[in-house]
């Protein structure tokens, strides 16, 4: 097998880099020295002076994952949508004790609310009625929430999520062992909620699960399109992310694209996956799928 060398090296290689910023939730300079949904990065992301076009009329907002935040989590996709001439809107939802430098910590409820606020924002600067959302990881709980207990049904066409999660995670087995000693630890228990209650609500079972999936998690009117990975190491099992319901896609990635070995952060960086949230947002004119190679590690 040849050597990546030029051009395809130098991709690898921002790829790799791009991977672990989003597995540590660094923060790029740009987000320290402003609030990160006025940051503005190139190619028209967060460009509020953006108008949708004919041919993609919805704007399109990005909601990151836990840890996350809105220019960490989207600098690969967020460039790509707006690239592919999409009117392309982040925010940081959820924030706690270090701002809007890490997102996703606070009560999934809550978070819920401030999306809202944020597409209500985005509808009143583009002149559009309706938004798409794309959600990574905790982004799709959040945005599934929205869309069922918030009223964001009448504001969202298409949702599509990556690293999709709307049946909590069992962690490979270590949720049981933390439900069973939260009861003993109730100050520990106590600390985890007021830090981060959204790490609690992943935790099955629990109301805020209950009250997402109670009558089924997808509601009419939504076109609901849903991204795994069989090497998801965080949402686990990675079925978690499926909703068996009418008007929903469920898309396993390697049954697409068999060489892809990209997990739960990865998929943040992954072009097969872009091309997959491109083809649900424009069913009507999809790019064509071409399978890239992905990361060499699952993450």
């Amino acid at each position: 097998m040849k050597r990546a060398t030029g051009p395809r090296r130098m991709r690898w290689i921002t790829r790799l880099l791009g991977a672990g910023l989003v597995a540590v939730g660094l923060v790029a300079p740009v987000a320290a020295s402003a609030p990160a949904q006025a940051a503005a990065p190139t190619s028209g992301w967060n460009d509020w002076s953006c108008r949708p076009s004919a041919a993609h009329p919805q704007p399109v907002v990005l909601l990151h994952g836990l840890g996350g935040q809105a220019v960490t989590n989207w600098f690969y996709h967020g460039t790509k949508l707006a690239d592919a001439g999409y009117c392309v809107f982040s925010t940081t939802y959820g924030q706690g004790a270090f701002g809007d430098l890490v997102g996703g910590l606070g009560s999934m409820r809550t978070s819920a609310v401030q999306v809202g606020a944020f597409v209500d924002k985005v509808r009143a600067a583009t002149g559009a009625a309706e938004v798409d959302l794309v959600g990574h990881s905790e982004g799709s709980t959040v945005s599934a929430y929205y869309l069922k207990h918030e009223g964001g049904a009448a504001k969202v066409k298409d949702y599509v999520g990556f690293g999709t999660n709307y049946q909590g995670s069992t962690l490979n087995g270590l949720s049981v062992l933390l439900k069973a000693a939260m009861p003993f630890l109730p100050s520990i228990t106590a600390f985890v909620q007021s830090q981060c209650a959204s790490c609690l609500e992943f935790l099955a079972p629990n109301d805020f699960l209950d009250d997402l999936q109670r009558g089924g998690v997808a509601v009419p009117g939504v076109a609901y399109t849903n991204i795994m990975s069989r090497y998801d190491t965080v949402v686990t099992p990675y079925t978690s992310g499926r909703i068996d319901q009418p008007g929903v896609t469920n898309i396993v990635l390697q049954d697409r694209c068999a060489f892809d070995v990209s997990g739960h952060l990865a998929m943040a960086v992954d072009p097969n996956v872009n091309l997959l949230i491109r083809r649900a947002l424009d069913p009507q004119d999809p790019p064509a799928m071409r399978c890239s190679l992905s990361l060499p590690a699952p993450f």
